[in-house]
């Protein structure tokens, strides 16, 4: 049975999967027959969402995935500027338990990349700074790095081309060697020149809008399956 916890969590998923982008239609009814729930529970987890700031309703028209303007993307690379290094400059030493989740989580980046399989390591990527904020052991850094990660990930299919995944996944496995090595300075400093190499990407230019029912279906349906398949 689908909360409407468990019914934000899939469209932030698909979210950070590309498979829902700025400016889908959310269509209540759509979502209810989806997850087999009432068009209340839905309205309840979309709400949690605007709340977070991912969806928006739009005046007789129903929900929205939300499109950030330009400056709203350069504030959220500012933000993550600041979280981000913050986290790692205090980060210490971790556990060698601690690295070698790191390091498992930056191998399979390399090995999505190298299968070619854009869905995944999109997720993978995105992934790995909440994954960081994990193992560093704070729950609240944690759930905001969830929200900055879905955040970037609307930015990015508005105002960004194609990322060159290999260039973020060698930044990531610098990142995890400067933390191996207790350096959390370099860490800090590594993390900075990420997030700043992302944001130098942005362009105004390539605004454009996502708008499939379609599309909508197919990124819900596949979550919904997983989460079906997997041990109750």
């Amino acid at each position: 049975m689908f909360t409407k916890a468990k019914i934000a969590e899939r469209v932030v998923e698909s979210i950070l999967t590309r498979k829902i982008r700025p400016g889908e239609r959310l269509g209540e009814q759509e979502l209810a027959d989806l997850f087999g729930v009432s068009r209340t529970l839905v309205r309840e987890a979309l709400m949690q969402l605007q709340a977070r700031g991912f969806v928006e309703v739009r005046s007789r028209l129903g929900w929205y995935v939300v499109e950030p303007s330009f400056e709203e993307a350069r504030e959220t690379y500012a933000a993550r500027r600041v979280i981000e290094p913050g986290m790692l400059r205090d980060a210490g030493k971790p556990l060698q338990s601690v690295i070698r989740v790191l390091r498992q989580h930056v191998a399979e980046e390399r090995k999505t990349i190298a299968s070619c399989d854009a869905g995944t390591r999109s997720i993978l990527l995105a992934d790995f700074h909440v994954c960081l904020a994990e193992c560093l052991g704070n729950r609240f850094l944690t759930a905001m790095m969830v929200d900055l990660s879905a955040r970037t990930t609307l930015v990015s299919a508005l105002y960004q081309s194609a990322t060159d995944a290999q260039v973020s996944n060698d930044d990531h496995a610098g990142i995890v060697a400067a933390l191996a090595d207790g350096d959390s300075a370099k860490a800090a400093k590594l993390m900075r020149a990420h997030i700043d190499m992302l944001a130098a990407r942005l362009d105004q230019t390539l605004a454009k809008v996502g708008n499939s029912r379609d599309r909508l279906r197919e990124a819900l349906a596949q979550a919904i399956a997983r989460k079906s398949r997997s041990p109750a």
